[in-house]
């Protein structure tokens, strides 16, 4: 009989499964969030260290040119492996700005092909578009914004990253064609989110899906019939009133915890922790991204890092370089650290692999 605590080691062990190649990594997980604040790492670089051996911070973005992944907007924005991506596209989008900005965007991508890449700097100087309200209520250069819708609509691609900054290519058209059945590309964006954040109580799968027709608008309707056949679709149980759900081909009994117990720091993003309502029905207790919370309201932290021992998540650890070193601030649900000392030695064993995966 299924339980909540098989669904929790099923979620555990199904995401972190043992680690490969990148390549590998990036098409099991099927999509890895991004995040800029690095505390001590960005979060696509705290994901990927636990699923790809070997794994260094920002080893994703030196070898992001030669992966056949690209940047795009999924259920948030992130890196996803291009045969994927083609699920997304071509996007249906809503006229702004009207002939002027149609003009500018015709004239980018003419000077995007003549160039072959385009950094908004030279793209800011060369055009001058002059300011503009961003979508945060503040300012930014009118060009930068027009070359991000223009890398929404799929005119353009994420060639590589210049110190952070995006660099952008004309992107083939061909390769972004419209899907000739609408319901199967829908039915396959359903089965790749559920893929990669399942088990799923419904409510979580119907957040998830209004997310991927913001992002996906021209599958909207399909998306929509397609979540309204999730129980025909994909294989759910109910638990205590709620109904879970996950790919039809996995049974969550099958997926048991390795007999060596270990501590692992997680990203605020990780898929095992991702889905917040998920996250109190498994371990009991709230846990909140806090960055941009005003300090004084914080709980756990600017970037507390959920901590999980075995198949618990006990606590909770705000890490900082000084110097060449690694220091580690952490909290305990129970309010203090577990006694054990195979605990002691899984904490010291995670601290040493950031250490290396940080390269200090």
């Amino acid at each position: 009989m299924i339980s909540l605590g098989t669904l929790r080691r099923y979620a555990i062990a199904r995401s972190l499964f043992t680690p490969t190649t990148l390549p590998q990594a990036m098409d099991r997980l099927g999509f890895v969030q991004a995040d800029p604040i690095r505390a001590p790492a960005r979060a696509q670089d705290l994901i990927l260290r636990h699923r790809v051996r070997d794994y260094r911070v920002a080893d994703l973005e030196r070898h992001y040119p030669t992966l056949a992944i690209d940047e795009d907007y999924f259920v948030n924005y992130g890196f996803l492996p291009q045969h994927h991506q083609r699920l997304l596209h071509p996007r249906s989008i809503a006229a702004h700005g009207g002939a002027r900005a149609r003009r500018r965007i015709a004239d980018l991508l003419a000077f995007a092909r003549e160039r072959g890449e385009i950094h908004p700097r030279d793209a800011h100087a060369h055009f001058a578009h002059g300011q503009a309200t961003n979508y945060w209520g503040g300012t930014s250069r009118a060009t930068t914004l027009l070359l991000d819708r223009m890398h929404y609509q799929g005119l353009l691609r994420v060639a590589r990253r210049d110190q952070g900054v995006r660099v952008y290519a004309p992107r083939n058209a061909s390769t972004l064609a419209a899907a000739a059945d609408r319901q199967a590309q829908a039915q396959a964006l359903l089965r790749l989110v559920v893929h990669l954040y399942a088990p799923l109580p419904a409510a979580s799968l119907a957040r998830l899906v209004a997310m991927l027709r913001r992002v996906a608008p021209q599958s909207g309707a399909a998306l929509q019939a397609a979540a309204a056949r999730a129980g025909q679709l994909l294989a759910h149980t109910r638990l205590a009133g709620t109904v879970w759900y996950w790919p039809s081909d996995e049974q969550p009994a099958d997926h048991g915890l390795d007999a060596q117990p270990a501590v692992r720091f997680l990203a605020p993003f990780d898929p095992v922790v991702w889905d917040r309502r998920r996250f109190e029905r498994f371990w009991g207790w709230a846990y909140r991204f806090e960055a941009y919370t005003p300090a004084v309201k914080r709980c756990r932290g600017y970037y507390a890092l959920p901590l999980l021992w075995r198949d618990e998540v006990i606590g909770w650890g705000n890490l900082s370089i000084e110097g060449a070193r690694l220091l580690p601030r952490l909290g305990y649900i129970a309010g203090r650290q577990p006694r054990s000392r195979v605990f002691r030695r899984e904490l010291a064993a995670e601290l040493a692999r950031l250490t290396c995966f940080l390269g200090l």
